[in-house]
């Protein structure tokens, strides 16, 4: 078997892994290995209008789906996962939300040191270069660049006039101070082009000696000697490979595949892993619960206005005319995020921060996610912090076989309520006089749809998530923590866990960026231990 010793091993080339990957080998002192199940970076990655092909495209996703349940009417609702080095910041919607002072805090009351939104703040600024905002609070020489979208129009222009109908204020920066209003979206995009973790980290540290970067590299499990993690076992291509870690092996696979790897390698709750005929090397109950989403409706609009949205912009001729807007000038539909507008606001009175957020797309979508042929908008809208958690298990000892997904959506009734309250403010926000001359009618849910039950029901049938899911390892010292608050397995030795699943709680709003910061913060962490 082939064998291949480095001081760390780095499994998963995502938002944080790739970002570990770049940073542990700066200084030239050691010998990074970095695996990736995926392939090389598709090469439409870099349209960022790409996120709509990427969503439902093997090869460059892992197309997961969840495991039907009464709560969503019995569907199985998909869970895409970028499968490519940058991961799911290579097929996402490029999004840049941080999130609340108050999520960071938060984790830090919980008993997580060095966690709160001062320690965070230094990072997030070092990760970013974006021109806009507070200068002590926003980063201007990162890595990853951020910009605030090309895009105006009457159409911005009511949606910011009917908000503040509702006492929503615009934002100049929703990164900054205060998250509450409403903005136009910033994005992980410079120049048209998509920022991925691949792009912004990997590719210039690819021509360091000190860094290997193996594709097609499917980790098969952890290799344990006791309570100490000492390598990786994985399959590139059929072939068994073997490498082994003198320091550390960090699993930065993601929220789904990070605890699949830790459950496959014997570390989870034992009389699970033992019906399973999985070999109990560490008993940890947390490994595979708090898995937390954003579980949003879709709710949609025909547009009696002609001309305003993209399903007539960016079809037909109008396709043309944005494939060359784009070649050109690298502006228009192609060169958006997923939603161009967005909101942050509060669905009851005595909050200290919004709970809650809206997005607008002004089109429409086919099933398959094509452009429709009849124009009108979305307007996704969800909680931003839902205390209902649900779970994810492998169910054979096989890693080719993907674990099941079981979200539990709202279960909690504080979580009901708050989704009830969404979709009342959306239609308060799209019933506003400034909107008026849209000639806007709802259709799904409907405008005969009114009580919570059958507004419920609607969610239940119909929403998806917004493709967040977290802390299936999470973080703390309680009896249902994974990692510590040095993201260190708790009970095993040279090993810890870099990615979204070690978020105690979810952030408010988008969780690209929290995981990238999460990357560079175990990347401190690793190199303090190191020296």
């Amino acid at each position: 078997m082939y064998q291949h010793t480095v001081d760390f091993i780095v499994v998963g080339a995502g938002s944080a892994g790739a970002a570990l990957a770049n940073r542990l080998t700066e200084n030239g002192r050691y010998q990074v290995l970095l695996l990736e199940a995926g392939g090389e970076t598709h090469p439409l990655s870099r349209v960022p209008v790409s996120f709509a092909k990427f969503i439902t495209r093997p090869g460059v996703n892992w197309l997961y789906a969840s495991e039907p349940e009464a709560v969503t009417g019995g569907r199985a609702i998909p869970v895409p996962r970028g499968r490519m080095l940058g991961g799911s910041s290579a097929i996402n919607g490029m999004v840049w939300v941080r999130g609340q002072r108050q999520d960071y805090d938060h984790w830090a009351q919980l008993g997580n040191r060095g966690w709160s939104y001062q320690d965070v703040l230094p990072i997030f600024r070092s990760m970013e270069s974006y021109a806009g905002g507070d200068g002590e609070i926003r980063g201007r020489e990162g890595p990853l660049k951020v910009s605030d979208i090309d895009e105006s129009g009457r159409l911005y222009d009511s949606f910011f006039k009917a908000a503040g109908t509702l006492g929503l204020k615009p934002n100049r920066d929703y990164n900054g101070a205060d998250q509450e209003g409403i903005a136009m979206t910033q994005a992980s995009i410079s120049k048209g082009r998509r920022m991925s973790t691949a792009r912004c980290y990997l590719d210039p540290a690819r021509l360091r000696s000190n860094l290997t970067i193996e594709t097609d590299a499917l980790a098969e499990s952890l290799i344990l000697e006791g309570t100490r993690c000492v390598g990786v076992r994985y399959c590139v291509r059929g072939l068994k490979r073997e490498a082994r870690a003198a320091r550390e092996v960090i699993v930065s696979a993601g929220s789904i595949a990070s605890p699949q790897l830790l459950e496959l390698s014997g570390i989870g709750q034992g009389e699970r892993l033992k019906g399973l005929g999985i070999e109990v090397r560490h008993d940890l109950a947390g490994v595979g619960e708090n898995l937390r989403d954003h579980y949003a409706p879709r709710m949609k609009w025909r547009v009696g206005r002609h001309g305003v949205t993209f399903n007539e912009r960016a079809r037909g001729i109008g396709a043309l005319w944005q494939g060359l807007l784009y070649i050109g000038a690298r502006k228009g539909f192609l060169s958006l995020p997923a939603s161009p507008l967005r909101g942050f606001f509060k669905t009851r009175e005595g909050l200290d921060s919004p709970d809650a957020m809206f997005t607008v797309q002004p089109f429409l979508v086919t099933p398959d996610l094509k452009l429709a042929k009849e124009t009108g908008m979305t307007i996704i809208t969800h909680q931003l912090r839902p205390e209902s958690k649900g779970s994810i298990h492998v169910t054979a000892a096989d890693p080719g076989k993907p674990p099941a997904i079981r979200f539990n959506f709202l279960a909690e009734r504080s979580d009901r309520d708050c989704v009830l309250a969404c979709m009342r403010t959306v239609r308060r926000l799209v019933g506003a006089p400034p909107l008026a001359w849209l000639g806007a009618a709802e259709f799904q849910p409907g405008p005969e749809v009114k009580s919570d039950d059958e507004l419920l029901d609607f969610v239940t049938r119909t929403a998806e998530t917004t493709y967040h899911p977290v802390g299936t390892c999470k973080m703390g010292s309680d009896a249902a923590a994974v990692v510590d608050d040095r993201l260190r397995v708790r009970g095993i030795a040279g090993l810890r866990v870099a990615d979204a699943s070690i978020m105690p709680t979810l952030t408010s709003g988008n969780t690209n960026a929290p995981s990238i910061m999460i990357g560079e913060k175990a990347a401190r962490m690793v190199l303090e231990a190191a020296t």
